[in-house]
């Protein structure tokens, strides 16, 4: 069986998720249930990468211990994504002791194959990105990221010799065997290799007189390793390292989605940290751009965060879903608002997909009886409105070339053109007066048949983006008799603060 494998970010658990977070998890989520539905064994990782210097600062703010932060948020990303329906196949904490024990070797094998030398280093360290930045990462002398000035520092680490395969890297991304995507963001990756000076080799360790939280190297006890070389192999940890024997089949496949904040240590720790390790690449990186609110990006660090599970109190979590999806273009900021959300609620789930089924199940409960209307005699060429074989041809074609892409919001523009033009098709022929007409139960019926099969058509095709609804339009379309029931989407009203 053909394998799929994808994983969020192992986000940092220090907060409670936001909608970045959600975002990407919900991307992921649908591209399992793509493939899924099309006949692959799939299998995803999502977790959170619990140590690190960010970590020990919240913990002393909050007065608790680091472990009992960690293992609290860890809890709540996990209980969040369970209560919003989703489910990664392994969600990997990074203080599990099969994952430090991965690491622990992973740095023992790389070290005694002479990835790794010790030395003195100075430069500008930002807590919140947990490495040391470079001029190309200031705006203003600040973190571009997180606003805050980076400290000046001095200390001994064990650097992982990564420059000396800078032109190898190139070569994958150019070849595509390491894809990149949308290409502004391997762009982006080319030209940080072009600019060698902004890279060098990757301090992988800090002194315990720092930073005794983490992971202990095998070959010094003195050192712990830097977050970012632990929270990667988690990839690997979640693929079923060390013994899983699906590993090898997962990896060849293997797809990161990430936010375009932590694009360098994607793009250019990781694939070189895998050569190290003897691994490939992997297939796919998939970038995409910030969520902001009031112009500017989502993040705990600025206090903009948006619940998720807020907003599905508020309005369901199916149409918050179905906005994210449908706002974003993969690849560009995006910007959220609650307002803009009830407006694309109402407009697309409410107004046009919502009215067609209610209208079309009325309709057979009132012309046929509430019985799935047969399609009669009539050839729904006929109807000139609407051929449904080659509208549902090209509709999943649309489809399909754009998630190709993945670009959900256009593939979700195709599907609700199809529900446009079958309440047009409705419109047009008006079954409630073709009813009443003599003969015209019959063309009534076919009209009402087309509409019918394409609300079957559009609940498949729904079925990766909002499951939820997908299962609840077949249900209605599969009882005897079919009659209107409840809105599938009520109309939304902007909730005041």
């Amino acid at each position: 069986m053909t394998q799929f494998f994808v994983t969020t970010p192992i986000y940092y658990p220090n907060a409670e998720p936001h909608i970045g977070h959600t975002y990407t998890t919900i991307v992921a989520d649908v591209l399992m249930r793509w493939h899924a539905q099309r006949g692959f064994a799939t299998w995803s990782v999502s977790g959170v990468d619990q140590h690190g210097e960010k970590m020990v600062e919240t913990a002393a703010q909050r007065g608790v211990p680091v472990r009992q932060l960690v293992e609290h948020y860890a809890k709540v990303f996990q209980d969040t994504w369970a209560a919003l329906g989703i489910s990664p196949s392994r969600f990997v904490c990074t203080t599990e002791p099969v994952h430090v024990a991965n690491v622990q070797r992973i740095l023992k094998q790389v070290h005694d194959a002479g990835w790794i030398e010790k030395r003195e280093y100075e430069g500008r360290y930002c807590v919140g990105c947990e490495r040391f930045l470079t001029e190309r990462d200031l705006v203003d002398g600040k973190c571009r990221d997180h606003e805050r000035e980076p400290e000046l520092r001095r200390e001994t680490n064990y650097f992982f010799l990564m420059s000396r395969e800078f032109a190898w890297l190139r070569g994958e991304i150019e070849s595509g065997r390491f894809e990149i995507r949308p290409e502004r963001y391997r762009n982006e990756a080319l030209a940080m290799l072009r600019d060698e000076s902004g890279l060098g080799d990757l301090s992988i360790s800090r002194p315990k007189t720092r930073l005794d939280w983490g992971i202990e190297l095998p070959f010094d006890r003195a050192h712990v390793c830097y977050v970012w070389f632990d929270a990667l192999i988690s990839y690997l940890t979640g693929a079923g390292l060390p013994d899983d024997p699906r590993l090898a089949a997962r990896w060849a496949v293997a797809e990161h989605l990430i936010a375009k904040d932590i694009l360098k240590p994607h793009a250019i720790f990781w694939p070189i940290m895998l050569k190290a390790m003897g691994y490939t690449t992997p297939r796919r990186l998939s970038v995409h751009g910030y969520w902001n609110v009031d112009d500017r990006k989502v993040s705990k660090s600025l206090g903009n965060m948006i619940s998720p599970l807020a907003m599905r109190d508020r309005y369901g979590f199916e149409p918050f879903r179905y906005y994210l999806l449908r706002e974003m273009s993969y690849g560009l900021d995006s910007s959220f608002s609650e307002a803009a959300m009830v407006e694309r609620v109402n407009a697309d789930l409410a107004n046009n997909l919502g009215n067609l089924v209610s209208r079309t199940l009325n309709l057979v409960e009132k012309v046929c009886g509430g019985a799935y209307p047969d399609a009669g005699e009539l050839d729904p060429n006929v109807l000139g409105f609407l051929s449904l074989d080659q509208s549902l041809r090209q509709t999943r074609e649309q489809v399909e070339r754009a998630f190709g892409q993945l670009q959900a919001h256009a593939a979700l523009a195709a599907i609700f053109q199809l529900s446009t033009d079958l309440n047009r098709l409705i419109d047009g022929f008006a079954p409630w007066k073709l009813a009443k007409e003599p003969g015209g139960v019959a063309t009534a019926g076919a009209v009402l048949r087309v509409a019918c099969d394409g609300l079957r058509a559009i609940a498949d095709l729904l079925v990766p983006f909002l499951p939820d609804t997908a299962a609840r339009i077949a249900a209605k379309l599969d009882a005897r008799p079919l009659v209107r029931g409840e809105p599938l989407f009520p109309r939304l009203e902007l909730a005041a603060d």
